[in-house]
């Protein structure tokens, strides 16, 4: 008996040490590994037929985009090139120099709200400026061959089509060459059209399917497409205007049992021969052909997903978060235009895109590129700074000639070149959409760590902001400094009662936001003098508004009444953590009724991206619960089935009155980041104060993600940032330094201690602190 008790011992003492020694190996062998490609399991698969364009499987590479769709023995390709704009001048004349911002006070001041909208409200309703669709390629299959399927291979970056007899249409855009090349293999197309923009519009008349809310292609008034053929390739020459002329290209070559099609898309904006271009660019590679252009292009993708990705367990929010990453590698690269509403997938359809695929920088713009900074895809954020970098001297001339003031601004609403589109003036002419912008360029700088960048890019575009800004603030009776005119998107519509009480509280979370990253941006470039400069000047804007208990207002006396779409007046919250969950009694205070306010005014007027964005902002303030709500209800009622964000509900279960189909980008990406938002965090309790951001690992995780993980997701501060949890408990993590400095990491571990590999840890509070140099790597295991 006393040897079995000893021998019963002897066992229980080498199983612990054996459980030990597994979870141990468990979590050191998260050490090192590579970001995955995403699992086949969660490629975009659709079942034919799709009979509309914006349920299409989307393709692209930064610069052309595509539409993969169709049914039974008919395939489409739709076509489109980020850069084809009509840029013509609603009115044909620069009308934002006569109607200025101040004539626009004055009229406000006295009641002329008619005339204001129809100053700034009726170039909006002109044709021009649009985006342009760019026609699209329509493959006719001998009657038998019924199309299965679609997929989209997220990994490959390859549109596939499936049919009932094993024949198998491949789409590629190459990552590397700005050509397109679709394979056609088990069997011979009876035909291969190209189709011009009226093309589709001739078709659309006689009862194509397909949704928009744009105007229609032949409100342009262009000539008809020249048209021509040889051999084996066929093209057509759109003349557009303002010089602009494209030509589509397509050449094909019967390789044994493949037919090879080469795409293009070139212009005016490329050479003056665009056409000898064009026809250049697809004879070369269909002499490479599909296996030798795939090569270099799965090779691009491959180092695209391996800068991170996220492991959640649940399917249909991995699927969104991957396809939405895609987006990024699709549609935005750093020498292409930047995403527009639509990004390179414009309707095809006959029509104009909805809401003219304009840049909205009252959101959408803004919001579209909230995501790549922590999944570090800075070549594709670069895309939108790079433009805004560009246009400075337009900007420098709209802030002169409209606001009458120094530095620059970009319009709310603007066209590709950067001029105003107008709508609704309370916003699409609001100086604060700048400032928002200019956020971007701080996001930009704290999570790359990107010394050069600030001092060269960031802060002389945000300083320009910061000018103009201080052009227009001007102190009221007890100094505080106040807009001449002030809104809240898009409360109160266009109406007079959207004129608010500057500042309204969204304008001073974003002049506020602004100053204080321009202090600190200026004190890392040692420009002390004007540190302080943006210091006073925020300090100057006084505070925000609330009710008695917190609530935020609209403005200092308008209260929020009703259900909306824009979280404008909270806005504070998130993005610009302005107001948080570390700030104090006060802060806390300011969420919590705030958040009881629109709670308790429901969602009827909300729409997919409110749902995306609240997930994020409740993320942020640490509620798990209600962010993954949120987000769960995003993605089962506001994503058409190829994933796309559609603005309405649309299962039509009450979620929102707006059932309405447009789709725009941005509420996807706000999606993907209210993922990483759970996942991790590392924003400054201390807004406007130099490397203070504080790292948390699995912040805001739901409990039904109690097996989750990440990799080399990006920390301010230029870190990278790996971790595994289990069982609701974080079991490893792993930061790399970009820079040489402290690294801080809140201790959210619920009692464990973590084992560090490097010494010299400290607590201070809540928060582990070590010093790093450059490259060096920090990792914390649980036992």
């Amino acid at each position: 008996m006393f040897k079995k008790k000893i021998s019963v011992m002897f066992n229980a003492k080498y199983l612990i040490l054996f459980l030990f020694l597994i979870n141990s190996f468990g979590a050191v062998a998260q050490k090192g590994k590579m970001p995955e490609l995403p699992k086949p399991c969660y490629n975009l698969v659709l079942q034919a037929p799709i009979n509309t364009w914006d349920e299409a499987i989307p393709l692209g590479n930064g610069l052309m985009g595509g539409l993969l769709w169709g049914e039974n023995n008919t395939i489409r390709l739709s076509l489109d090139r980020g850069d084809l704009w009509d840029d013509r001048t609603s009115g044909g004349k620069e009308w934002w120099k006569e109607h200025t911002y101040q004539k626009t006070a004055d009229l406000i001041a006295q009641k002329k709200y008619d005339l204001v909208n129809d100053w700034w409200d009726s170039p909006y309703s002109g044709v021009t400026p649009t985006k342009l669709p760019a026609g699209r390629i329509e493959i006719k299959l001998p009657v038998s061959e019924i199309v299965k399927n679609f997929e989209l291979n997220l990994s490959t970056a390859e549109g596939i089509a499936r049919f009932n007899s094993n024949a198998v249409i491949k789409v590629m855009y190459s990552a590397i060459q700005p050509v397109i090349l679709l394979s056609i293999k088990g069997t011979i197309a009876d035909s291969i059209n190209l189709l011009s923009t009226m093309d589709v519009y001739r078709r659309k008349n006689m009862g194509e399917k397909g949704l928009s809310s744009g105007g229609s292609i032949n409100n342009l008034g262009y000539p008809e497409a020249e048209k021509g053929k040889s051999g084996t390739a066929q093209w057509y020459i759109q003349q557009a205007a303002t010089g602009l002329k494209y030509c589509v290209y397509l050449q094909s070559k019967q390789i044994n049992n493949e037919t090879l099609l080469a795409i293009t898309i070139t212009s005016t904006n490329d050479t003056s021969d665009f056409l000898s271009l064009a026809s250049q660019r697809c004879i070369t590679a269909l002499q490479k052909g599909y296996d030798d252009i795939q090569r270099t292009h799965v090779q691009w993708w491959k180092k695209f997903w391996e800068q991170s990705s996220v492991s959640v367990p649940d399917t249909a929010i991995q699927k969104q978060y991957n396809l939405v990453q895609y987006f990024y590698g699709a549609a935005s690269r750093s020498d292409a235009p930047p995403m527009p509403l639509q990004g390179v997938w414009t309707a095809d359809n006959g029509t104009l895109p909805p809401w003219k695929g304009d840049y909205h920088n009252d959101l959408n713009t803004q919001m579209t590129y909230i995501a790549y900074q922590e999944a570090g895809r800075f070549d594709e954020g670069d895309s939108y700074l790079n433009f805004l970098w560009g246009r400075r001297k337009v900007f420098k001339d709209f802030a002169k000639d409209f606001y009458g003031t120094g530095g620059l601004a970009c319009p709310g609403v603007m066209s590709y070149s950067g001029q105003p589109l107008g709508g609704w003036g309370q916003y699409s002419m609001s100086p604060t959409m700048s400032a928002w912008s200019a956020h971007l360029f701080y996001l930009h700088w704290l999570y790359t760590a990107d010394e050069k960048f600030l001092k060269e890019k960031a802060y002389p575009w945000c300083s320009g902001v910061g000018e103009c800004m201080l052009g227009l603030l001007k102190p009221d009776e007890k100094g505080i400094l106040k807009l001449p005119l002030s809104s809240s998107p898009e409360f109160f519509d266009n109406s007079p009662k959207a004129w608010l009480k500057p500042n309204s509280n969204y304008d001073l979370m974003c002049l506020k936001m602004l100053f204080l990253f321009l202090k600190e941006m200026a004190t890392a470039c040692n420009k002390n003098a004007e540190a302080k400069k943006w210091s006073e000047a925020a300090s100057a804007l006084g505070d925000f508004h609330t009710k008695t208990d917190g609530t935020l207002l609209l403005d200092a006396v308008t209260d929020l009444s009703n259900s909306h779409r824009h979280l404008s007046n909270i806005i504070g919250l998130y993005p610009f953590n302005l107001v948080t969950a570390e700030g104090g009694e006060k802060d806390t205070r300011i969420i919590s009724s705030s958040l009881k306010k629109w709670d308790s005014l429901g969602t009827s007027q909300w729409c997919g991206y409110t749902f995306s964005w609240m997930s994020c902002l409740q993320a942020r303030i640490g509620n798990a619960g209600a962010a993954i709500k949120d987000l769960d209800i995003f993605v089962k009622a506001f994503v058409l089935r190829n994933g796309f964000h559609a603005n309405g509900d649309q299962t039509k279960s009450g979620y929102s009155d707006f059932t309405y189909r447009p789709f725009t980008l941005e509420g996807n990406f706000l999606a993907s980041q209210a993922v990483q938002e759970m996942l991790l965090q590392s924003w400054s309790p201390a807004p406007g104060k130099i490397n203070t951001g504080i790292i948390r690992i699995f912040p805001a995780t739901p409990k039904k993600w109690a097996n989750a993980s990440f990799r080399n997701l990006r920390a301010e501060g230029g870190y990278k940032v790996s971790a595994s949890r289990k069982n609701s408990k974080t079991i490893w993590f792993s930061i790399t330094s970009g820079k040489t400095g402290i690294v801080r990491i809140k201790d959210n571990f619920n009692g464990q201690k973590p084992k560090w590999n490097l010494p010299n840890v400290r607590k201070k509070g809540t928060v582990y602190q070590i010093n790093l140099a450059k490259g060096q790597v920090l990792e914390g295991v649980f036992n």
